[in-house]
């Protein structure tokens, strides 16, 4: 029940900042839905293959450049959105990068018209952010989160 209520809570605190510094902006700058899910995975199941920093962090940019190279090619529409998605699974899994939430970031850079900005706002710096706080969070509770000679042992994702 603690570790529940601590991987909750950290939840908690980190999407909290985010929405505090997006609270400043008139647009969306630092916080997307798919960051909720990131949490879930970097909190509760951080020792899942799933949740690492390298999965967290270039997942959710390469499925985002995914959507935003639709976006640009065929715009809106049922088959661009399937094609954005599509393309970023393809994509994590080729790079070994698979992060299940980030598979919404297609959709949102489809929708919503995004350009290239929206690659490195809100994505790459609220998914760096995560990754951050996740690493600092899970080390303070002495959590087996990652090490650094992880990097090379991830799972192949044939």
């Amino acid at each position: 029940m603690k570790n529940n209520f601590l991987s909750a809570f950290g939840a908690f605190i980190c999407i909290s900042i985010l929405g505090y510094f997006n609270s400043y902006q008139e647009e969306n700058l630092w916080l997307i839905a798919p960051f909720g899910a990131s949490m879930v995975l970097a909190m509760a199941v951080h020792e899942s293959p799933l949740a690492h920093p390298k999965n967290i962090l270039f997942g959710h940019i390469f499925s985002a450049l995914s959507g935003v190279l639709i976006y640009s090619l065929i715009g809106i529409s049922y088959i661009s959105i399937g094609l954005g998605v599509g393309l970023a699974i393809f994509v994590m899994m080729v790079t070994k990068t698979v992060h299940p939430p980030a598979g919404a970031n297609p959709i949102i850079a489809i929708m919503g018209a995004k350009g290239i900005g929206f690659v490195l706002m809100p994505v790459a710096t609220g998914a760096s952010f995560i990754v951050l706080f996740a690493i600092i969070y899970n080390k303070l509770l002495k959590r087996k989160y990652f090490t650094f000679k992880d990097w090379s042992r991830l799972p192949d994702s044939k």
